[in-house]
């Protein structure tokens, strides 16, 4: 029997009040980010529109504000390419100091992308972002899923996060611990693949024996993660 695929990110439906419909000049994104020339030239060249679609507030959500969350910000991109460098998403999210859930458009084509965002503990007017997650491409002509059941802005930002995680979330797992749970994977994986490349090329046969077993230590280490 075929394996299902387990698509993530389908984009979403929201409230008409919401829209905001309002183009950001690169430049401000230049200016306010005091952006190198390297990355101004890859915003050029990936880039050719962003826009400020929705705003999701107290006002627009019906929603209150918690845990710094005030309002969520949906921006879109339109892409020159398929591709996006991950320093594009950074850059932005830096400038615009609000959660944001990016909406990133290349042809008929639709993905999320977020980074969880939070207040600094030591100065909370800085932010500190975590790390970016993309979901698949749907068509644009996909049905839109509805917005999370939540009862503030903090609980429906949290959940448009985990919609973008890999893994899906355990019983009870704070966002948190749901995340670093996501990134010790992810560096589960590359150690995963940097040993594959290893015994590939290694030659000695006690070295494979023993590239072999930090295989299955680094494997048994994912199941623990992922079950």
């Amino acid at each position: 029997m075929q394996r299902r695929v387990r698509m993530i990110g389908a984009p979403y439906s929201y409230p008409a009040k919401a829209a905001f419909g309002r183009v950001i000049p690169k430049n401000r994104i230049y200016e306010h980010g005091h952006l190198g020339k390297a990355l101004r030239e890859r915003i050029k060249a990936q880039v050719d529109r962003i826009t400020w679609a929705y705003k999701l507030a107290p006002e627009t959500t019906n929603l209150p504000e918690r845990g710094g969350v005030q309002e969520i910000q949906i921006i879109e991109l339109h892409q020159r390419s398929k591709g996006l460098d991950a320093p594009i998403l950074l850059a932005i999210d830096k400038v615009i100091p609000k959660p944001i859930l990016f909406h990133l458009r290349y042809g008929n084509q639709v993905r999320m992308a977020a980074a969880h965002k939070r207040p600094s503990e030591a100065d909370g007017s800085k932010w500190v972002i975590g790390e970016h997650y993309l979901g698949d491409w749907y068509p644009e002509t996909a049905d839109r899923q509805v917005l999370p059941i939540a009862l503030d802005l903090q609980g429906l930002y949290e959940q448009l996060v985990r919609g973008l995680l890999p893994q899906p979330a355990r019983p009870g797992e704070s966002i948190a611990a749901h995340l670093e749970r996501v990134e010790a994977i992810r560096r589960h994986e590359r150690e995963r693949a940097k040993l594959d490349a290893q015994l590939q090329r290694e030659k000695q046969f006690n070295r494979k024996v023993a590239i072999n077993a930090q295989l299955r230590t680094v494997n048994q280490q994912i199941e623990a993660l992922t079950a």
